[in-house]
Parts: structure tokens; C-alpha cells; sequence
């Protein structure tokens, strides 16, 4: 048992910088293929490169852009390292992420702090459905949570195309939501990025200096060692699924409030598959999902800049992410051998 613990306690800077050394390869390996993927569109490598950058980071609306990505990405991103952290594959960040959503338009009308809090609650209940499920048919949640994801996407076709749509329904989309969430200064950014922020430290002080994280990680590690040193394995799962589904509901509710203001229909945009990308190359760390998720934000913003730019589809950032986690398995793998 004390090995078990003694494997579960924080990283020391020595024993981090290889991990560290992994995630950085891994993302400037996929910059440089794809940058060399600009051969096929007729473009060479350092004009994709330039392009990428400065299209994420290379003026001050292109950095606010990055930095509105990265909000949902770091939120679901959390939501995947703390699930994964206690054993739990929670591939469910897309559907909790729009249950969150929903919660906060539902809940705007009593105000800010309501819609919030309803989006937590939102994505929470949403993800212990797949608990449930698993605590009762023994279904497992790798399976409970893809099918609730399709499940999430068509409550909120139906909503926006009936009970929530807009009131002349000229569209499916809903009305402008009741509240928003305050702007920081004259910009575009909102206090969503703050929020984002202290979630992280948060998670990472929950994982790693609290006696709950010990045991969500500890279940995690070992279940069956878990048990026998007293840790009620189920309760953790219980937890840990909850907290995973309330922080990307949060994601949703943030970018309702804070960015697109109107549920429509592909409101998730891919963000709760994407937080598993940010989570991996961040090492399921909380505080790597900062780097990681404006790692990936600058790499979505910047491939919206390659389609105006070089006629080369955003979707390229999909072909990133990947990337990022084929480098990913295959430098662990060459770590560990």
C-alpha cells in the first residue's frame, strides 16, 4: 500500500520534465507535419506555418480569438483528466457539455449567477446517468456516455426547433438568452476566461492536496487496492463522474453566456471530444490543460485563418489534434521501452 501511495503523490520537477519533454514534442511534431501538409495545397511549409500563427497569435483580435477558444477546451479538458484520473472514461464531455447549455439558458431568467450554477447541475446530472448505469446493469461508461451524447444532441435539436425556438421561428435557433456574462474591458473576452482559470486550480488542488483526491486517484490507480485500504470505490465513482459532467456543463454554459448567446443546433461544436485531446498531451494534468487547451485554441483559430487565407479547410485542426495524439502514443511508448 505504501508503494501504491507513494505512486500517487504529485510528480517532483525531475521526474515531470520527460512527461513535460513528451507533450512539447508531441505538439511541435504536429506543427511541423502540417505544415508540410501545405505541400499538397500547393504552399510551402514555412507560408502554412506563418499563416498558422499568425492567425492565432499574431495580432490582438487573432489572441483574443485563440483565448475565446481555449475557455470550453480547458473546461472540458478538466472534465476528462479528472474523470480519466479516477478511473473513469467519461467520453461523454460533447452531451454534458450541451445539457450544460441548456441548463443556463433555462436558468438565465433568474439571473447570472442561476445560469451558472444551473449548468453545473446540468452537466452533473446528465453525466451520473452513465453512473447510474453503470451502478445498476453494470453498463460501461465508455459505452452509456457516446450513446448520451447523441441522446443530448437531439434534445437540443428538438428544443430549438420547438419549446425553445425563437419567437418569430424563422430559424432553428433560440432567442438571445437572458444574461450574459460580463466583458473584460473593450474587448471580446468575458469573465468566462476567469472562471476557466480558477477551475483548473481548483481541480488541481482537489486531485492533489485533499484527502478526496487521494482516493479518486487512488481508485483510479487500484481499484482493488482502493478498496482494501478502505475507500468506497463506487462512492468515487459517483464523484468523480459528477465532477467531470459539471465542469463541461460549465463549458457549455460559459460559451451560451459568454460567446454565441442562442442555443442552436451543432452548438457543441466538437468540444467535448476535443477536451480528450487537450487532457491527453496535458497529461491528464489540471494545471498542463492550460498550456494544452491554448495549445489547441491557437491551432483551431489559426486553421479558420488557413481557410481564409490558403483555401485550406479548418478541419485541418481536427488532422492536429490527431496528430498531437498519435505523437502522444508513440513517444510514451519510446519513453517506456
Amino acid at each position: 500500500m505504501s508503494r501504491l501511495f507513494r505512486r500517487l503523490r504529485p510528480p517532483t520537477p525531475d521526474s515531470r520534465l520527460p512527461r513535460i519533454a513528451i507533450a512539447i514534442g508531441a505538439a511541435l511534431l504536429s506543427l511541423v507535419l502540417l505544415a508540410l501538409s501545405g505541400i499538397a495545397f500547393g504552399h510551402a511549409p514555412g507560408e502554412l506555418l506563418s499563416i498558422l500563427i499568425s492567425g492565432s497569435v499574431g495580432s490582438k483580435f487573432a489572441l483574443e480569438g485563440t483565448l475565446l477558444k481555449s475557455v470550453p477546451l480547458l473546461l472540458t479538458g478538466l472534465s476528462v483528466a479528472i474523470a480519466f484520473r479516477a478511473g473513469v472514461w467519461n467520453i461523454g464531455g460533447e452531451g454534458q457539455f450541451l445539457a450544460g447549455a441548456l441548463g443556463a439558458f433555462l436558468g438565465a431568467r433568474y439571473g447570472m449567477a442561476a445560469a451558472l450554477a444551473a449548468s453545473l447541475i446540468a452537466g452533473a446530472l446528465w453525466a451520473s446517468i452513465a453512473t447510474a448505469m453503470r451502478l445498476w446493469r453494470n453498463a460501461p461508461e465508455v459505452l452509456t456516455t457516446i450513446l448520451l451524447n447523441f441522446i443530448a444532441i437531439h434534445l437540443l435539436g428538438y428544443a430549438v426547433n420547438g419549446p425553445l425556438q425563437e419567437a418569430s421561428g424563422k430559424y432553428p435557433q433560440s432567442d438571445v438568452v437572458a444574461a450574459s456574462l460580463p466583458a473584460i474591458g473593450s474587448s471580446e473576452l468575458h469573465a468566462g476566461i476567469v472562471i476557466a482559470v480558477v477551475a483548473a486550480i481548483g481541480a488541481w488542488f482537489l486531485l492533489y492536496r485533499t484527502a478526496e483526491g487521494l482516493r479518486l486517484r487512488a481508485s483510479g490507480f487500484n481499484r482493488s487496492a482502493a478498496k482494501w485500504a478502505g475507500v468506497n470505490v463506487d462512492a468515487q465513482l459517483v464523484r468523480a463522474m459528477a465532477i467531470s459532467g459539471s465542469m463541461a456543463g460549465l463549458a457549455g454554459g460559459i460559451e451560451l453566456l459568454g460567446v454565441t448567446h442562442r442555443l442552436f443546433e451543432r452548438f457543441a461544436a466538437g468540444y467535448g471530444y476535443a477536451g480528450i485531446a487537450v487532457a491527453l498531451l496535458a497529461q491528464l494534468h489540471p494545471l498542463g490543460t492550460l498550456a494544452s487547451a491554448f495549445f489547441f485554441g491557437a491551432l483551431t483559430t489559426g486553421a479558420g485563418e488557413l481557410q481564409r487565407t490558403a483555401g485550406i479547410s479548418s478541419t485541418v485542426a481536427t488532422f492536429g489534434q490527431a496528430i498531437v495524439i498519435l505523437a502522444m502514443i508513440a513517444l510514451t511508448r519510446r519513453r517506456n521501452a
